[in-house]
């Protein structure tokens, strides 16, 4: 598989440039997951439903599936902060490519988006100056960088240009199992 993460501040178009992405993998034949970093509490079962109501009588962990989809859901019984690869680990090891979106903070290989202020604001800082896992920037504003870069700049808007450039340095992005089954994370390059 192939790992790639997209980091940025809230707003910088990170959510809409995965959005897009995914798509333009889809129509070149590859199997696309995606693994969300999430700040806030969040649930994805609902009062009522079966699932809920295991999950509530004390299940560790409840499967839903059919023959369209399947959904693990787990309660932890203390807070947890799991690493983006335990989460990895969690996916199907047959999938193409796996977009991650946040955990800015990973040693992932990582494209930057980054978009310009709107007047009146002050430009949010950039991170690939002193982040080596940064390996392209997206922006929508190549000429307003805060910090000039030697790495690739992509355009921010032109989803189909990031994935041929994904697809050109595809080799990059590999995502090794060890011979235990567990994943080891890319290099950075």
């Amino acid at each position: 598989m192939k790992v790639v993460g997209f980091a940025g501040f809230s707003g910088s178009g990170k959510t809409t440039l995965v959005e897009q992405v995914i798509p333009e993998l889809r129509l070149r034949g590859l199997r696309v997951s995606v693994v969300k970093h999430a700040h806030h509490s969040f649930d994805i079962d609902h009062v009522g439903k079966d699932t809920y109501r295991h999950r509530e009588a004390g299940a560790f962990e409840v499967v839903a599936a059919s023959d369209r989809r399947l959904a693990l859901i787990r309660e932890f019984e203390q807070p947890a902060q799991l690493s983006v690869h335990q989460l990895l680990a969690e996916l199907y090891q047959g999938v193409d490519w796996v977009l991650v979106e946040g955990f800015k903070e990973s040693d992932l290989p990582k494209i930057e988006v980054w978009r310009a202020p709107e007047p009146g604001q002050v430009a949010r800082p950039v991170r690939y100056p002193h982040d080596d896992f940064i390996v392209a920037v997206a922006t929508d504003a190549p000429q307003q960088l805060p910090v000039p870069t030697q790495r690739p700049v992509l355009d921010l808007n032109a989803p189909a240009q990031v994935v041929d450039w994904l697809l050109q340095h595809a080799d990059r992005f590999d995502y090794q199992w060890d011979l235990h089954g567990d994943l080891l994370p890319c290099a950075p390059q």
